[in-house]
């Protein structure tokens, strides 16, 4: 859209004067093709066609309401409005096409003049300012310009839809492809901008609109074959074709590729089983020749597959379909409602409302308080407040309370309510809940108390002072996160819930990504950081909205807030509206710790994290972690070496099957049988196990065996008891002699000695060498 406008600046003369001007002088368009429709009542505007541009008198036309007056709602600022048409007809000088809702003939021009108001009963008022405000359309503006019959054909779109057609491999030609490729074009130039902006996709407000537009568009990409998430490629095309008038595409590229390519993969993991599911009901529908795709279906597309109800009812009407939409808001109706139920208050029995204020027990001179007034909130200041019962009810066995003022804060803003006690005299009454109706905080105490409660009676309103400081530390803390994730991660984060805690906080935000690791640290780094700067707390309290707004104070769209707010900061890192406690300085909150980091939902993010004494709990329970885990993985280890033992034994059981080969083919030196041979063996123990073996086997005689291990030469040499004592032979000796033959040496018992050698290649050679060896010591 193009335009301008004046705020009590220049007025119809002007306005009038400058669209003609700018449309057949400078852009040079056909007056005998333009058109100006006029108010039926705006005799001035009338007039200034006629005086102060030269189109054909006869091409002004006048309209009731219905075309020429404009109006925001029933009631408020409207007036009279004069349209510029241009007929791209043969027959161009015939008026029956001007507002006939005609190709031929489209308003490309509205001039709108704000004079009046209108008030609750319909009457209209001059304003005391007169005012202009004009829209073009930029797109049919173009397409006039360029000659073209479609705004589709001009430069705005031909880029992005070349783009497109190149990516599928289809031709922009046929009808049935046209349109996808334009659906996807438009849609493409829409999240590009509005991301630009700030906002994001989501599951409410704006940010479901861009969700829908999105999803619409690749389901669109399905139709051209585009299977795989193609749209943020598109971004770059629009950067190139426009990012010189609008440098915030420029300089959010990257940022808006990534929002868009993380948005589409997600659809796209139920996108295909949605549509496989949506051609199984239409195809079950034609079989019983039913046109109407159910609302339970309708709603099973959208809630388990994430078809937006728009899509499902395109998607129908391309079968010629309808949709059952009141059966599908119905089923809507029910989930929201099971939502609001499943989030109601845990002490929701003690059944508060605002009818039941009436019904409390009040004395006659604090009626206007308990009734009509407020209870005074000291929690900001004061964790222990001298108090006065306004009102007193019975429920349940509970007792609720009303007090003139109290320190005890109600669950609101994602912060937990207080724990603590009335003190009645010397007793204290624990508050088990509170409640805040009509600007009264109610107190409910547990079913224990004995007391007679009277309104008038004095109390002292306690807080649980540990609780209370916990939940500080946690709540001022968040506010550091949000900041510093904006600051790290971009100022497209908006936070979408948190719970605060004693225990720890959590903080929902929208993001298109996994935060990573390293991101995480920086995050936890910068605000620590911030915290030992000793920051003051700067509680800027019930002051008036605008007056926050100038201030800087974060806020969000869509958000709502009353005349007047309360804005927390701590120095220049964050300043951001809330009504919660918090800590008089950073220090307080101690040290950050990021505990977690998940997905909630499409687009949004969930770090969870403790601070003060939840990071002393933290570390206690990861030391804790770890001592188990030490423990359990010495047992681990002493497994691993029993099972490593048990393999080892039963692969030697397997090799120990080369020695009965061995044994089975002696030779003989002087009639002693000589048994040797090269085994495979692991390593030199389990060469001496195979001696071993190898001794066992043989009555009388020697054994010499070698093997090659970690690329040198193993050797082991045995001799039966019969021949150490009756020839004087020994292990030792022989086991020596080979040991030479491969570049090594060794020795050991006369029985089993072992020896080891450098030159691996050499061991068929000392193997011959075995008999003539034992030979020179045969006596």
């Amino acid at each position: 859209m193009l335009g301008n406008w004046s705020f009590g600046d220049y007025y119809k003369p002007e306005a009038i004067e400058w669209a003609w001007e700018l449309l057949t002088d400078v852009w040079k368009l056909p007056k005998e093709r333009l058109w100006a429709t006029v108010y039926k009542t705006d005799n001035e505007a009338l007039e200034l066609w006629k005086t102060k541009t030269d189109i054909n008198p006869t091409h002004i036309l006048l309209f009731d309401e219905k075309d020429n007056f404009w109006e925001m709602g029933e009631t408020g600022p409207c007036g009279p409005c004069s349209e510029i048409h241009i007929n791209l007809s043969n027959d161009y000088d015939n008026p029956k096409y001007v507002n006939a809702g005609v190709p031929e003939c489209i308003e490309i021009w509205n001039l709108v003049f704000i004079q009046n108001n209108r008030d609750s009963e319909g009457k209209l008022h001059d304003l005391p300012a007169k005012h202009v405000d004009t829209g073009m359309g930029f797109e049919r503006v173009c397409a006039v310009i360029q000659k073209k019959s479609s705004n589709y054909d001009t430069d705005v779109f031909t880029p992005l839809i070349n783009a497109v057609s190149k990516m599928s491999g289809i031709k922009y030609e046929n009808e049935d492809e046209k349109i996808p490729m334009r659906v996807i074009s438009d849609h493409i130039r829409t999240l590009t901008f509005a991301i630009a902006d700030g906002a994001v996709p989501g599951n409410d407000g704006r940010g479901y609109v861009l969700r829908r537009i999105l999803r619409r568009a690749a389901r669109y990409g399905r139709k051209l074959n585009l299977n795989k998430p193609f749209l943020s490629e598109l971004v770059k095309i629009l950067v190139d074709t426009m990012g010189s008038v609008f440098p915030e595409i420029v300089e959010k590229q990257g940022y808006i590729e990534k929002v868009i390519k993380a948005e589409e993969e997600s659809f796209n993991a139920t996108l295909d089983r949605g549509i496989e599911l949506f051609e199984e009901l239409i195809k079950g529908l034609i079989q019983t020749e039913n046109k109407v795709i159910p609302g339970k279906d309708v709603f099973l597309l959208y809630d388990t597959y994430g078809f937006p109800v728009d899509l499902t009812n395109i998607m129908a009407k391309e079968h010629g379909l309808s949709i059952d939409e009141d059966g599908f808001n119905q089923l809507m109706k029910l989930q929201k409602q099971r939502a609001r139920e499943a989030s109601k208050d845990k002490f929701a029995s003690v059944n508060i409302s605002t009818s039941d204020l009436s019904s409390f027990e009040v004395i006659e001179a604090q009626k206007s308080s308990a009734q009509s007034g407020k209870s005074e909130f000291t929690g900001y200041d004061e964790l222990k407040s001298k108090a006065k019962i306004i009102g007193h009810k019975k429920e349940n066995k509970n007792d609720l309370v009303i007090l003139d003022k109290t320190p005890f804060y109600v669950e609101a803003g994602g912060q937990v309510a207080d724990l603590g006690s009335l003190v009645v005299g010397e007793t204290p009454l624990t508050v088990i809940d509170l409640a805040k109706i009509d600007n009264k905080i109610i107190h409910v105490l547990g079913n224990e108390n004995e007391s007679r409660l009277i309104p008038g009676m004095d109390v002292i309103a306690r807080v649980d002072e540990k609780h209370r400081w916990n939940v500080m530390r946690n709540h001022s803390a968040t506010h550091f996160l949000d900041a510093a994730l904006r600051k790290i991660l971009g100022t497209h984060i908006h936070q979408a819930g948190s719970y605060v805690g004693p225990d720890r906080l959590r903080f929902d935000f929208t993001h298109f990504a996994k935060v990573s690791e390293s991101e995480l640290r920086d995050i936890e780094t910068l605000i620590n950081e911030q915290l030992r700067l000793n920051i003051p707390l700067q509680h800027h309290r019930n002051i008036p909205f605008d007056e926050a707004k100038e201030m800087g104070a974060l806020m969000f769209f869509g958000d709502k807030y009353g005349d007047f707010v309360n804005v927390v900061q701590f120095g220049d890192f964050c300043m951001e509206f809330c009504g919660g406690t918090h800590v008089k300085n950073s220090s307080q909150i101690g040290l950050f710790k990021i505990t977690g980091e998940s997905s909630i939902a499409s687009g949004v993010r969930r770090i969870e994290a403790v601070t003060g004494e939840g990071v002393e709990n933290y570390i206690i329970s990861q030391i804790n972690h770890l001592k188990q885990s030490e423990e359990k993985i010495a047992e681990l280890l002493d497994e691993k070496k029993k099972l490593e033992k048990e393999v080892s034994e039963f692969k030697l059981k397997g090799k120990l099957g080369q020695i009965d080969s061995v044994v089975e083919k002696p030779t003989e030196v002087e009639g002693i049988k000589i048994y040797k041979a090269e085994v495979e063996a692991a390593n030199m123990d389990e060469l001496k196990s195979f001696g071993d073996e190898l001794r066992n086997k043989i009555k009388n005689g020697i054994g010499v065996l070698f093997t090659k291990t970690e690329g040198k030469v193993g050797i082991v040499c045995v001799v039966s008891d019969e021949l150490i004592k009756g020839k004087k032979l020994s292990a030792g000796k022989i086991v020596g002699e080979l040991a030479k033959l491969v570049g090594g040496g060794g020795g050991g018992r006369p029985h089993l000695a072992t020896a080891g050698g450098k030159e691996v290649n050499k061991i068929p050679f000392a193997l011959n060498e075995v008999e003539k060896i034992i030979s020179s010591f045969i006596k």
